[in-house]
């Protein structure tokens, strides 16, 4: 629905501007028609105009949207249905504001006689490299429907791998929120009072109580800005330093590496790896274009050179699974399968089945982390309240001593 404005004069003679929402022009003009005499032209309200420009602005193309397109594209493109139809069709479905807009350039520019990849390559925030390729791929050989079939599985998938990973950590990022709050209000708002309480007793308070009492006093301060600038401006150093050729490898490879979650993220970059190469071949995308576009899926700039450094390796004629075991980044279970594939001529299938493979690694993984990663939690956020609990009722034992 939008925001009409018109001139309108009602039955007493009087003009003004007057205004409704309607999901078109027709439909406003017929409501505004059967309230007054007579109505000028209809124009879309200058705020419903910003809210609309704002909601372009800010929307965002996920994987879930280009996926259910891409469904929905195939089924369409399958039954008989002409490329231009379908996608005014679905761009009129659309929810996502910036997909709408896109699609409908892109039926324009078709029905003028271009190709549909060509058209997708001009809006990237909508499609990516991969997505272009895909569909070049598929209106090169004829079957685009299948391609685009290929598309939404693949894009379902990738969806499904990150939501894993997302959903599995919500609960830990929830908590340890919930205790970083409830910290920081016993330590502001709790620990005072038993200050004035040690005061008026005259106490002789232990070390720790007096750590916590100081650390209340700088909480409830302007002593507070100093720790939170400088996380803020340690967390804008880190971003610049990772947005650097250097950074980015030298983190990327500690994320490798880390305790716990390193393992995790190399069979997360495996299987993306896997799952795109694998259905970039099927789709009949050529090898070498194959590596330029995955390296833009991976997420590691370590995994990234070393599939640029086989890239190398294989336009000399080598094998893709003698070249990705050289660089010794992938597990030797994965270069073995790659490597059958080869051998049988049936390369795309066993990426499809090496992705599988590791993206149940990476579910049992994530439930792994996630069952050390709670009671860990749990004893943390006990530390923390035994602490200031323990810091407060550490002086009433003097205090009794010295009544007694």
């Amino acid at each position: 629905m939008s925001i009409y404005v018109a001139k309108v004069k009602d039955h007493s003679g009087k003009i003004f501007k007057e205004k409704i929402e309607a999901s078109s022009p027709e439909q406003a003009y017929s409501i505004l028609k059967n309230r007054y005499k007579a109505v000028g032209k209809i124009n879309k309200s200058a705020l419903d105009l910003d809210l609309s420009q704002l909601e372009l602005l800010l929307s965002k193309v996920s994987i879930k949207d280009k996926a259910v397109f891409s469904r929905q594209f195939s089924v369409m493109v399958n039954a008989g249905v002409a490329i231009v139809r379908a996608l005014a069709i679905l761009a009129d479905q659309a929810p996502n504001p910036k997909l709408k807009k896109a699609l409908l350039a892109i039926s324009a520019e078709v029905q003028q006689g271009n190709n549909l990849s060509e058209a997708m390559s001009k809006h990237p925030e909508c499609f990516d490299d991969l997505y272009v390729s895909m569909v070049e791929a598929g209106e090169t050989g004829g079957v685009l429907d299948e391609v685009m079939e290929r598309l939404a599985k693949l894009l379902e998938d990738v969806a499904k791998l990150r939501n894993q990973i997302k959903s599995a950590m919500a609960y830990p990022v929830v908590v340890g929120i919930f205790a970083v709050l409830a910290f920081l209000g016993m330590t502001i708002f709790l620990i005072p009072v038993f200050a004035g309480i040690f005061e008026q007793l005259g106490a002789e308070l232990p070390a720790l109580t007096k750590f916590m009492l100081f650390l209340s006093d700088t909480l409830r301060s302007w002593k507070a800005i100093i720790p939170i600038g400088f996380f803020m401006g340690a967390s804008f150093l880190f971003r610049m330093y990772y947005k650097t050729p250097a950074g980015r490898l030298q983190i990327d490879a500690f994320f490798l590496k880390m305790p716990l979650f390193g393992d995790l993220n190399e069979k997360s970059a495996v299987a993306r790896f896997c799952r795109v190469f694998g259905t970039l071949t099927r789709s009949g995308v050529p090898v070498l274009n194959c590596f330029d576009i995955v390296c833009n899926t991976i997420g590691n700039q370590v995994i990234v050179n070393a599939v640029t450094s086989a890239k190398k390796e294989i336009q000399q004629g080598g094998m893709i699974s003698l070249a990705i075991q050289k660089e010794k980044i992938f597990p030797p279970l994965a270069i073995q399968m790659i490597s059958i594939g080869e051998e049988t001529g049936e390369l795309d299938e066993m990426m499809s089945k090496v992705a599988d493979f590791y993206e149940d690694e990476v579910e049992q993984a994530v439930k792994a982390l996630t069952s050390i990663i709670e009671p860990l939690m749990m004893v943390g956020i006990a530390g923390m309240v035994g602490t200031i609990l323990l810091s407060m009722y550490l002086p009433m034992f003097s205090i009794f001593d010295q009544l007694g």
